[in-house]
């Protein structure tokens, strides 16, 4: 029984946790249905029953949404029928549940139900329902009201909607890579919020302290604060100072007064104390409603003050920390992505089942072809088949699809008459589209069979869409909801662009992730929905939450985060009768959702459409190869203004001989005419062609300076042809596999350090691949020009030894030094050819000294980079940042970026009233910047010339703009209108003076690399922007048809019908938004007269009209007024058009934005075509540059006073206690300290001056154990030192004087910023926070020059609005705080519109036109607006500013986030082993002084632990190579912290996979360069010790001829060859062990291979003399060292008697040296070169033989 058991138990464990589908394994998540081995009960898993089981599940979600008190007031049998249903579901559930605890078992068992988390999720829905149903059935016998708190009970079962879903619940990834994944997100969104958290309460603490109660207002004179009613207020209502020298101040009639009313009048937003002040920061984080709060304390406070708290709150809050979210879920994805592809490979591309695909050629291009062999056939003749597949027959219904938008499109609507009218000639229009489209499909069915037909996604699309358009034109249908079938028909048009269809289909052809995605999305509205619904729907008359449908439309609405403030107070308000608990939950509630689904599901959308975007890996390494070698062909081509020359024929200057040539010296003969005779330049393309077994072939290597030097020239390198392109596609995809298995580095397992994995296995992958690139180890023969004739060989040796990747790069650097020396030579040519080429002005000599002074004075310039005047080596500087920038450009160049801000400065003082024309200050300004840029023009032209000079002035758009920017300002400067009229070319002119901000963007080179970025990634933003439009364009032919018409109302509510729309009545005004009562008064107001129109914003009566409404909802501001309107005018209905073009323009739309330009900005940067690996790499750089030495002195020895202390303060309760202080600081700023209440002030004062003495003791006790200089050593330390000084002189003047008044004010504000500054300090005390400051300083400094040009651009739109809209009247929206009349108004309201807030009412104000203002003929005096520029100017901006420079601070945010997104699994250095280094770093460092001898290196290394540690014992040549790369580097020198973890970086990793081709080539070359010198090394310390043992073994008598040993020891010191050790099997003697003990042995005995060295050897001198090799004395000074090794034996000695021969044979040019051994004491070796001259070789011949014979 039990071995039956066992594998059945196994089996269905292995389907519990795998399935398969598409031969991967999936991770199931999902229930386990399998543990039933219960014939009785067998029906619980059977697929029906789960079926039925999940058909109750939404049963159950549909009664639970349907129960509500105002559902059931609307039909009465509802009740019952969802009782009945209810109790259908819950017996169902229940037998379910009784089921399953008798197969599991309830506690016990193999899988008990009490402990499976499936089952504990399906027993706590049973009980949800059985309470559900025990509560109705209260309800219906009226023992519990249904208004009452005990309907929030049924809130848990809009979960068990969950049922439906959790069985799809499988992954592609082992589920323990993917329970890592979610765990590693998860902590990062912990921490991320933590951060959020953080700067939240950051900013509470200072709303709190700056602002307080903000309770001023304006009223009339004896007003009771406790009784204010409506009319007392001032109209509008207005915040107010009582100081007299900020804020607002009331005017005559009215007084300041401070009014005390509950929160539920004055609202639940404010400073009061920190609850509400941290809802309020958090309320202005989601950008909604913050302007207004900003205008309250500008009335009320200091204006700069609270500009500065709000500004740097949203650039904080909302574009920095909120953007992290997205950075940590876009990196989840990657994850998951990179680990997919690691185990399963490359993502497969969907393409048709009925097709196969070929390669075709198409001109100059490669294209897949389809091929429809298999396709099934229809019943058409041959011919009809033909024109299905011509393309006049796809133009022509292309064109009839445009043509029918566009009839579509031209409906409009001028009154409500017309909407009755349907059948009109539209009408008969659409029948006669909607009968060709029919044709259509008929004649593909015909032709293609309905079975071949149906086979294609897009025929199917096609199909819906005749059978719907045909129902659309039933005159019962037309004009309804059927219309989305007429508008559908414009997505066809994306086939005639082929790059929008690609596009298109990038995005949303992998359309599983994205359809999941906006499933889960709509699951989790609906499931928010109805729990919303269950906890509000017993507040009576809450019209927020009565029914489903209006939950739906209000968690959509936070959704949007549109209004979703008003959803929360509305909430709030009608549960502050519950006491102060309810209003709190309900506000945490809100948030969290708010907080979720504009953070995590927004993000999700934008990480998709990023990973749809994404390459795969192989790709990318092709693409990395493709742009290189496309920057190599466009770096060879000159400009065409420069290749204009070319078109004339040449005209060289000729010189004029007048005496016999023998006088004097020729010139030399131009080089472009000796070039004509010269042989053709060599193509450096290599031959990838097989080599046949018969041919020869050469190779041609790298230089190496032999013995003998030949005078003959270097040779081709044999045939080369173009390599072709498929070739090299498929033998790179092949290398890679070979070389690359998987794209993500793990940690091998086994007990070896991270170095000795990566070096072993380097040495496996060149043992592989061979010693050295562009080596062959085969029997060749060389050559005196370094050809290696191989003869007769494989063709797949040569294959195999040449790697790809080895020709790519260098092929790559040899055709880019081509490129520039072509391109270079052109220009010579043209200088040689054309005298007036590079001639300024064709006037300016090329060589003349007036031009050399001009550009002398152009190209002046700060040399930032301080060298070593002896070495040469750059010095470090302490302000090096300041030095770089004073070098950022030339000295002329700074003038005039001076002279470009203080014009604008100049510029930012004119006012509609204060012009340039009137005002002789500004005029100067104006001269000044003129003169200033004419004299920086003409130095610049006379310089580098104009326009046909390599460096001329207008080269490009930068100098174009210049040159427009200079032309616009002498035009204007010269004329100065006095009186400016709409439309003129007096405003044009003006206008066009606006951009001189942006001559900045051409002056500062970061800024231009910045807009050269943005224009190079356009095309997919303007693809973007094709696909909203078209969105924009369908939605609002649909809106015409629909609505267009309907949307006419009176003006007074009251009137329902047109005909009585007359006369006039009484319009109220808007006084406050306070719930105050009116009072006994009328309420304020006016007579207008009624109208029967439009809504005031918006229309849908034409196509202008709807597209101008929906981009104004695609931008989520104004839709709700939108929405309502439409409800109430045409039907609830109808509101389904708005939610549904709200979900897809926002949440597919303005997501596509951020990916585009997140994408576009990596691509520009380089790291979008980088793999994870490489990516991973250079983010390990960029932690390793931030990461600094600790600066904390080591533990002291022994166990004495200051040893205890410090064990004290590097104990974890210790660091924990001190935050814990630091909160607790914090805590007392909850409330304000102001003077006014000095009791409360004094006590929280004295509270925080005793954790200011705990401060002081900490810093005593940190002093005591890291002894005062150790402790000053940190900066950190040094900033806690400051605080707690400047805390003790707070102290004192609290205690010691007694201030009130201001003066109490000035010192409760200091203790208040020290404080505050501590509280900054936790930062640095915990990790995650102190990553993701460092992440945000990171972004803040990279993006300098992004913000800095978003700057400017609203510099310059805001002079374009001082001059369009300056004078405009005020509306509903532009008012007191919100106009254009001065420049820094002006911007202020820029700032706002950049947050989306009301940006489209201010629109609509600013289009303001007669009769509602008065239009007078100059723009200074008329108070009207200008619609169209109106809409260019608030589009545009909006546009740049929020869709795309916005975005770019994303970028920059997720580049930067990376940084610090380590994984402790991966084989990179993560933070335990940078902090493992820092520890060890500072032990060895004892000075602080962040460097180290280079000697001390080894201790270094020996010390570390961890993943870095290297075993001496059995790991003692990665420690040589190590110190001596140290060694080689830094030439004796000390060595920084960041240059020995570097060090480290580099040997940790495997650099085939991690690194680009350059840096790979120069660090496999470094390292091959290093193991040839250990190694020389080590062969120099084993022929010293067998020398000496030689010498030790020989006769008195033969140790005076030492003349071979002087040589021998002369030819170690000065080595020849490169020494390469062969790997044998023979073992060490033990003789040579134990002689060589003191040595280290890190080599085997066996072959030696040696290698030229590129070092230029004298010729050898004759065999009969022998040859003295000897250093040099610049190498005898380097090598101290040597010099006693070789003084010990007399160079001038002769040893007789000496005998010493090799054991084996040398193959030189194919003859054989035969050398006899002379004595078994010598080691047994050979030694081989293979480029070896063949004097050295006989030369060493002829010593042997000579001994012998004098033996």
């Amino acid at each position: 029984m039990q071995t039956t058991f066992v594998p059945a138990l196994s089996k269905m464990l292995v389907n519990r946790k795998t399935s398969f589908k598409d031969s991967h394994p999936l991770s199931d998540f999902g229930p386990d249905e399998n543990l039933n081995d219960n014939a009785d009960i067998d029906w619980v898993n059977k697929p029906w029953v789960r079926g039925l089981l999940r058909f109750c599940a939404f049963l159950s979600l549909v009664s639970v949404s349907l129960n509500t008190p105002e559902m059931f007031a609307l039909s009465v049998h509802l009740m019952y029928v969802t009782f009945i249903f209810d109790l259908i579901v819950t017996f169902l559930f229940s037998a379910e549940m009784i089921a399953k605890m008798h197969i599991r078992g309830i506690v016990k068992g193999e899988a008990p139900y009490i402990k499976d988390r499936w089952c504990q999720f399906d027993g706590v829905m049973v009980l949800c329902l059985w309470m559900s149903l025990i509560l109705q059935v209260f309800e219906m016998t009226k023992i519990v009201d249904m208004y009452s708190y005990w309907s929030i009970m049924r809130f848990p079962r809009p979960l068990i909607l969950i049922r439906l879903f959790r069985e799809k619940l499988k992954f592609q990834l082992p589920k323990q890579r993917i329970e890592t994944i979610f765990k590693r997100s998860r902590n990062q969104i912990i921490n991320v919020t933590t951060f959020f958290l953080f700067f939240m309460s950051l900013y509470g603490i200072l709303g709190v302290q700056f602002f307080g109660e903000l309770k001023n207002h304006c009223v009339r004179n004896g007003t009771d604060p406790r009784n204010v009613t409506k009319a007392d207020l001032m109209i509008p209502d207005y915040y107010c100072s009582r100081n007299p020298d900020y804020g607002y101040h009331c005017t005559s009639g009215m007084v300041c007064m401070q009014l005390e009313l509950s929160n539920v009048h004055r609202g639940f937003d404010g400073f009061d104390e920190f609850i509400t002040s941290f809802f309020t920061v958090y309320e202005a984080a989601s950008q909604e409603g913050w302007v207004f709060l900003m205008y309250r304390a500008i009335d009320s406070l200091y204006t700069e003050l609270a500009f500065v708290y709000f500004i740097t709150l949203i650039f904080i809050l909302a574009w920095l920390v909120k953007n992290i979210f997205i950075a940590v879920i876009i990196e989840s994805f990657a994850e998951i992505r990179v680990q997919f592809q690691q185990m399963w490979g490359s993502r497969g591309s969907a393409t048709d089942s009925d097709s196969s695909q070929v390669i075709q050629c198409e001109g100059n291009s490669w294209k897949m072809v389809l091929i429809d062999e298999n396709k099934a056939k229809g019943f058409a003749p041959p011919f009809f088949q033909k024109i299905l597949c011509s393309n006049f027959f796809h133009t022509f219904f292309l064109l009839l699809v445009f043509a029918n938008a566009i009839t579509g499109a031209t409906l409009s609507f001028r009154g409500q008459a017309d909407v009755r009218n349907k059948l009109d000639g539209f009408y008969y229009a659409e029948v006669a589209f909607t009968v060709l489209f029919d044709l259509e499909v008929v004649f593909k069915i015909w032709c293609l069979g309905f079975q071949g037909y149906k086979k294609r996604p897009f025929h199917k699309f096609e199909l819906l869409l005749a059978i719907g358009t045909t129902l659309h034109i039933i005159p019962q249908f037309y004009r309804g909801h059927f219309t989305y079938f007429q508008v559908l028909r414009v997505v066809r048009l994306m086939k005639a662009s082929p790059m929008l269809e690609d596009f298109c289909f990038k995005i949303f052809g992998p359309g599983k992730k994205l359809g999941h995605l906006i499933l889960f999305t709509m699951c989790l509205l609906i499931i928010a929905s109805s729990i919303s619904l269950q906890l509000f729907c017993n507040i009576r008359n809450f019209n927020k939450f009565g029914r489903f449908d209006q939950a739906f439309m209000s968690m959509f609405q936070i959704l949007t985060q549109e209004g979703w403030i008003e959803v929360m107070d509305g909430a709030i308000e009608e549960t502050e009768t519950g006491g102060f608990f309810f209003p709190l939950i309900c506000a945490i509630y809100f948030i969290l959702y708010h907080q979720f689904v504009t953070v995590i599901v927004i993000s999700s959308f934008v990480a998709v459409i990023l990973d749809n975007l994404e390459l795969d890996e192989d790709i990318k390494k092709l693409k990395q190869l493709k742009a290189r070698e496309q920057v190599t062909e466009s770096q060879q081509k000159l400009p065409m203004r420069l290749r204009v020359f070319t078109k004339f024929p040449n005209h060289p200057q000729m010189v004029y001989l007048y005496k016999i040539p023998g006088d004097f010296s020729l010139s030399q003969i131009r080089e472009s005419v000796m070039r004509q005779f010269s042989t053709p330049e060599v193509n450096l393309t290599v031959d990838i062609q097989e080599i046949s077994e018969e041919s020869t072939t050469l190779v041609k290597f790298s230089p190496v300076k032999l013995v003998r030097q030949d005078v003959s020239g270097s040779k081709s390198g044999g045939a080369m042809e173009k390599r072709s392109g498929i070739t090299l596609i498929v033998r790179d995809s092949a290398q890679q596999k070979m070389q690359v298995c998987g794209s993500t580095q793990l940690v091998p397992s086994g007990p070896k350090s991270l170095l000795s994995q990566q070096y072993q296995l380097r040495m496996d992958r060149r043992s592989m691949r061979g010693s050295r690139p562009g080596s062959l180890k085969t029997r060749s023969t060389a050559k005196e020009n370094g050809d290696i004739h191989l003869g007769k060989i494989n063709s797949s040796i040569l294959n195999r030894t040449r790697t790809p990747d080895d020709y790519d790069i260098k092929v790559w650097q040899q055709r880019k030094q081509q490129a520039e020396i072509k391109r270079s030579q052109q220009e010579e040519d043209l200088r040689e050819n054309h005298p007036l080429f590079d001639t300024p002005l064709f006037t300016v000599g090329r060589e003349s000294q007036f031009r050399k002074v001009c550009q002398m004075i152009v190209n002046a310039q700060y040399n930032h980079t301080l060298r070593d005047p002896i070495t040469g080596k750059e010095l470090n500087s302490k302000y090096k940042r300041i030095h770089k920038i004073l070098g950022l450009v030339t000295y002329l160049d700074w003038v005039m970026i001076m002279v470009t801000i203080l014009s604008c400065i100049s510029m930012a003082f004119e006012t509609p009233k204060r012009r340039i024309m009137n005002t002789p200050e500004l005029q100067i300004a104006e001269y000044v910047f003129v003169i200033c840029m004419s004299i920086e023009m003409g130095l610049k032209v006379l310089a580098n010339g104009f326009f046909f000079t390599p460096k001329g002035v207008v080269k490009d758009f930068g100098g174009m703009l210049n040159l427009f920017i200079y032309a616009v300002s002498v035009i204007f400067l010269c004329w100065m209108p006095q009186e400016v009229k709409r439309d003129s070319p007096a405003q044009v002119f003006l206008l066009l003076r606006c951009l001189r901000p942006l001559r900045i963007f051409v002056l500062v080179p970061h800024m231009r690399k910045v807009v050269y970025e943005l224009i190079r990634g356009f095309k997919e933003i303007i693809l973007v922007s094709v696909l909203l439009v078209v969105l924009m364009f369908m939605f609002a032919i649909y809106g015409v048809h629909v609505l267009g018409g309907k949307l006419h109302k009176c003006n007074d509510p009251n009137i329902t019908t047109k005909e009585e729309c007359k006369g006039r009545f009484f319009q109220k005004v808007f006084v406050t938004q306070m719930k105050i009562p009116n009072g006994t008064e009328s309420e304020a107001g006016f007579f207008v007269p009624r109208t029967w129109s439009n809504p005031y914003n918006f229309n849908f009566d034409n196509i202008g009209s709807a597209m101008l409404a929906l981009f104004e909802v695609l931008s989520l501001e104004g839709w709700l007024e939108v929405r309502d309107v439409i409800i109430e005018r045409v039907g609830l209905e109808h509101a389904i058009y708005v939610h549904v073009f709200v979900f897809m323009g926002y949440m597919i739309g303005l997501t596509l934005f951020v990916g585009v330009v997140i994408a576009n900005y990596s691509e520009n940067k380089g790291t979008a075509l980088l793999t994870v690996d490489q990516r991973r790499w250079l983010d390990l750089k960029g932690r390793i540059k931030l990461a600094q030495p600790l600066h904390i002195p080591p533990r002291p020895d022994g166990t004495s006073f200051r040893a205890k202390m410090y064990d004290i303060t590097q104990h974890k309760k210790f660091k924990a206690a001190t935050v814990f202080l630091i909160l607790v600081n914090c805590g007392l700023l909850g409330v304000p300290w102001k003077s006014s209440n000095a009791r409360q002030t004094f006590i929280l004062g004295s509270v925080s001056a005793v954790c200011t003495l705990l401060f002081l003791c900490e810093v005593i006790i940190k002093m005591i154990a890291l002894t005062p200089k150790g402790y000053w050593t940190s900066r950190r330390n040094r900033f806690d030192m400051l605080l707690t000084f400047l805390g003790v002189i707070w102290i004192i003047l609290h205690f010691t004087f007694n201030l009130t008044g201001q003066e109490g004010d000035a010192n409760n504000v200091f203790g208040v910023i020290i404080i505050v500054l501590r509280f900054c300090t936790i930062c640095g005390k915990h990790a995650a926070l102190k990553m993701l400051t460092q992440t945000v300083v990171m972004s803040v400094l990279k993006s300098f020059f992004i913000i800095t040009g978003m700057f400017l651009l609203i510099l310059f739109y805001a002079y374009l609005g001082v001059i369009l809209f300056g004078t405009v009247k005020h509306g509903y929206n532009l008012g007191r705080q919100a106009n254009f009349q001065t420049t820094p108004m002006a911007i202020a309201l820029l700032f706002r519109i950049v947050t989306g807030e009301d940006w489209n009412k201010i629109m609509h104000d600013c289009m303001v036109a007669p009769p509602f203002c008065t239009n007078v003929g100059n723009i200074w005096e008329s108070d009207c607006g200008n619609g169209t520029a109106s809409i260019v100017y608030f589009f545009s901006f909006y546009i740049i500013i929020t869709y795309i420079v916005l975005n770019l601070l994303v970028a920059i945010i997720m580049e930067n986030f990376s940084l610090f997104y380590s994984n402790e699994e991966d084989a990179l250095l993560n933070y335990n082993d940078i902090r493992n280094f820092q520890n060890t770093w500072n032990i060895v460092d004892v000075n602080r002084k962040g460097s180290i001898p280079v000697r001390r290196v080894k201790f270094l290394l020996r010390l570390l632990k961890g993943r870095l540690e290297v075993d001496l014992e059995k790991e003692r040549l990665v420690f040589k190579h190590m110190c001596y790369e140290m060694e080689r580097l830094h030439g004796g020198m000390d060595v920084s912290f960041h240059d020995v973890i570097s060090m480290l970086s580099y040997r940790s990793v495997d650099i085939c996979k991690s690194l680009q081709l350059e840096e790979l080539l120069a660090r496999q070359e470094l390292e091959y360069t290093i193991e040839e010198e250990v190694a020389k090394q080590t062969i120099r310390n084993w022929l010293d010790s067998c020398l000496k043992r030689i010498r030790a073994k020989l006769p008195p008598q033969q140790k005076e001829h030492t003349n071979l040993i002087s040589n021998l020891r002369a030819t170690n010191e000065q080595p020849l060859f490169t020494l390469t050790e062969q790997p044998s099997s023979a073992a060490e003697s033990s003789e040579e062990n134990r002689n060589e003990s003191p040595v280290v042995r890190t080599r085997k005995k066996g072959m030696v291979e040696l290698q030229p060295p590129n070092i230029l050897v004298q010729p050898p001198p004759p065999p009969t003399q022998s040859p003295t090799l000897r250093t040099s004395p610049r190498i005898e000074k380097e090598r101290p060292t040597l010099k006693k090794r070789s003084g010990r034996l007399s160079s001038g000695s002769n040893f007789k008697g000496l005998t010493v021969n090799l054991s084996q044979t040398s193959e030189i040019k194919g003859e054989t040296l035969a050398v006899s051994p002379l004595q078994k004491t010598f080691t047994e070796s050979i030694l081989i070169g293979e480029n070896v001259s063949t004097n050295i070789q006989s030369w060493w011949g002829d010593q042997f033989s000579q001994n012998e014979q004098e033996k």
